[in-house]
């Protein structure tokens, strides 16, 4: 199947030209010559990127009020509620993610979605987050007390199928009696936790808010950061120079800052506090030149699955350009979740791709509503039933 005469948008930049998809697959971009029975989709005036990948989604949580609405579900339950929410980000036009577990249930819809049975995008899916005795996201994670515990705790989330280690270094918003500026973790357990993850071949990823536990767990040689609320001019200096990937999560205190008449009181008091000093750091990582990937935390209080391309336009309207946000929640994010072949047009890649109606770069918006969402050259959903119709009648002949 040949895409023909897009605006194609990637890290490469944005230019006329086509797209061919062989099996599941990008075969070729450019301009192309359609082969002889090869069927030719007319993309005049509409645009072709890769699907979006977002680096920290739960799709153990539903955007509910609290944590604690979903902490009582069996594991039943909550493998329902991770598919439900996996089918609703593949239709928004992200076809890769890496999910941030809970209860363990999270590898199960990976593999489940891997093996066909479920809809959803290709997922990178941990067990369940470490964190301190009653420490941010207790409810449903694994509590530890010291380094030798650290280390068994990561030897049971790789024993379970986990392909990288979250971490809660400092406390968080959501958590009642957990204060996000201060560090949860001592250096002995990052310091265990993120060398017995390298000695499994996971990477990892810490929750981390306050700049003293970003620059503990950059110190330990984590590899992403997420959050990176409350940084500091030493926290992004180590950032930089250790080539630490930040995932800002624009998404999840603008959704409680909109709400606050329905978050919990302390919901509300923390996200106030820290609201406008995240979009600072954020803003002075991106001109120290910070590496970014995108994440949208989806599943915390009031941010939806399948909001998730609103992260870019969030980026967008704090530093960065619309391709480099684009690009930050395409192959950056692939390339730091490990997802190799998704992000880019790149021939020999997977063919999962957006079509939208113009450029994005020049509208963000756009991105809310893809006409086609394509994932392994198979249409699977979109706003336009005529272009989704005409591209899966294409490929069907092919």
């Amino acid at each position: 199947m040949l895409l023909r005469d897009a605006t194609l948008v990637d890290a490469a930049g944005v230019r006329v030209g086509d797209v061919r998809i062989d099996g599941d697959r990008i075969a070729g971009t450019g301009s192309l010559s359609a082969r002889g029975d090869e069927n030719v989709v007319d993309l005049a005036g509409k645009a072709v990127l890769p699907g979006l990948v977002d680096a920290h989604v739960h799709f153990s949580l539903s955007g509910e009020r609290s944590v604690e609405e979903v902490v009582g579900m069996s594991d039943a339950e909550l493998a329902l509620v991770e598919a439900r929410n996996a089918r609703r980000t593949l239709a928004a036009g992200v076809t890769g993610v890496r999910t941030m577990g809970a209860a363990g249930v999270g590898v199960h819809v990976r593999d489940r979605i891997a093996a066909g049975d479920i809809q959803g995008p290709r997922t990178v899916a941990n067990c369940r987050s470490i964190t301190a005795t009653g420490g941010h996201g207790h409810h449903l994670g694994r509590e530890i007390t010291g380094p030798r515990d650290a280390r068994r705790a990561v030897r049971e989330q790789a024993k379970r199928g986990a392909e990288f280690v979250k971490f809660m270094v400092t406390g968080g918003v959501t958590t009642p009696g957990s204060d996000p500026n201060a560090l949860a973790l001592t250096e002995g357990e990052v310091e265990a936790l993120v060398d017995e993850a390298a000695r499994r071949g996971l990477h990892t990823a810490t929750h981390a808010h306050g700049a003293a536990g970003v620059k503990t767990a950059v110190a330990a040689g984590v590899d992403t950061v997420e959050h990176g609320t409350l940084l500091d001019d030493e926290a992004l200096d180590l950032l930089v120079r250790e080539d630490v990937t930040l995932v800002p999560t624009l998404s999840a205190p603008h959704h409680i800052v909109r709400n606050l008449e329905a978050a919990t009181a302390e919901d509300r008091t923390k996200t106030e506090a820290v609201y406008e000093r995240h979009l600072e750091s954020f803003r002075r990582a991106v001109e120290a030149g910070v590496r970014i990937a995108g994440g949208t935390d989806a599943g915390t209080p009031f941010n939806m699955h399948g909001g998730n391309a609103a992260e870019v336009r969030f980026m967008a309207d704090n530093g960065m350009t619309p391709l480099a946000a684009i690009t930050a929640m395409t192959e950056t994010a692939a390339d730091t979740v490990g997802l190799a072949d998704q992000g880019t047009l790149e021939p020999g890649t997977d063919a999962d791709l957006l079509v939208v109606d113009g450029d994005p770069t020049e509208n963000l918006t756009l991105l809310n509503d893809p006409a086609v969402v394509l994932k392994g050259g198979e249409a699977v959903a979109g706003g336009d039933p005529a272009t989704k119709r005409t591209v899966a009648d294409a490929r069907a002949a092919d």
